[in-house]
């Protein structure tokens, strides 16, 4: 063979193994079917010690990830990714971040090494016109993400990435933001809030991990009750809500989540409970699907 026509031959093969990766990378975001629209959830994480444990909680992540449409890729708007602005996380390759101490050294071991969705990434990006949105090259995911999907999608094959909060914005702005992430259902996504709707670490009863507060249980059920009317203006000012809301969200970057799932809710779609409860007197676990 000629100099030249092995060089065109060598070219064409190179370029043809590209293209079909290239291919095979395109089907894996669009296989040509129409994506089935995806519900919505959200999650009262609570303790990282659930990802090991197996109990009623994390039963009921297995249940639901056995009963859920299988999504094309997961977005999760976790309590633990706080930011100055909005970013979204394009990292092809997460790394299992152990954002917490003084934890058994097997909860350090844990890893979760689902793949990156930077091309989903990129559409969310471009579906977000409120504000100006940045990418982060480098996030991981943090415990409100992989403590969940490890009992959800324990093989860790489903495309994960996440969209951080801006520490710096009140309620609405995180509202209105997750109202444009509704057409990402239609491709496919899962989109899950990962927080606590009550969430008062200052309060925990460290003796009686059954415990329930009074004001606990009213704000949570005040919730559940603004959720079933559809109420998601008082539920963005929960501040109007009373001392119950005020012990419940001495911080809100974990009520914030739920936010995010709430906004998402269309006028034909129902909230129905995969889990509720309350531990250690101020966490409320309560977690939902909207459908």
């Amino acid at each position: 063979m000629k100099r030249d026509e092995f060089i065109k031959t060598a070219l064409t093969g190179i370029i043809g193994t590209a293209m079909m990766d290239l291919n095979s990378f395109a089907s894996a975001i669009d296989d040509g079917k129409k994506a089935q629209r995806m519900p919505a959830l959200f999650i009262g994480h609570g303790s990282p010690m659930n990802a090991l444990a197996q109990n009623a909680f994390t039963q009921s992540l297995t249940k639901t990830g056995n009963e859920l449409p299988l999504p094309k890729a997961i977005l999760v708007v976790s309590a633990h990714w706080q930011t100055n602005g909005t970013f979204v996380a394009d990292t092809a390759k997460p790394k299992t971040i152990h954002d917490f101490g003084g934890f058994p050294r097997a909860l350090f071991e844990v890893q979760y090494p689902a793949p990156g969705a930077p091309e989903f990434a990129r559409q969310t990006k471009e579906l977000i016109k409120s504000v100006e949105v940045k990418f982060d090259h480098d996030m991981g995911f943090d415990h409100g993400a992989w403590t969940v999907l490890k009992h959800m999608y324990p093989q860790a094959n489903i495309p994960v990435y996440q969209l951080s909060l801006d520490y710096t914005q009140p309620a609405q702005y995180h509202y209105n933001l997750a109202m444009q992430l509704n057409a990402l259902r239609d491709k496919g996504v899962l989109i899950v809030g990962s927080g606590n709707i009550v969430h008062n670490l200052g309060m925990l009863n460290w003796n009686d991990p059954q415990a329930k507060f009074d004001w606990s249980v009213e704000f949570d059920t005040t919730v559940k009750n603004k959720l079933a009317a559809k109420d998601h203006q008082s539920l963005i000012h929960y501040e109007k809500l009373g001392q119950a809301a005020r012990l419940s969200i001495p911080t809100n970057e974990h009520y914030l989540p739920m936010l995010y799932i709430a906004a998402l809710q269309q006028k034909s779609e129902n909230i129905s409970y995969l889990y509720e409860g309350i531990e250690m007197g101020s966490i409320s676990m309560r977690c939902f699907k909207v459908a």
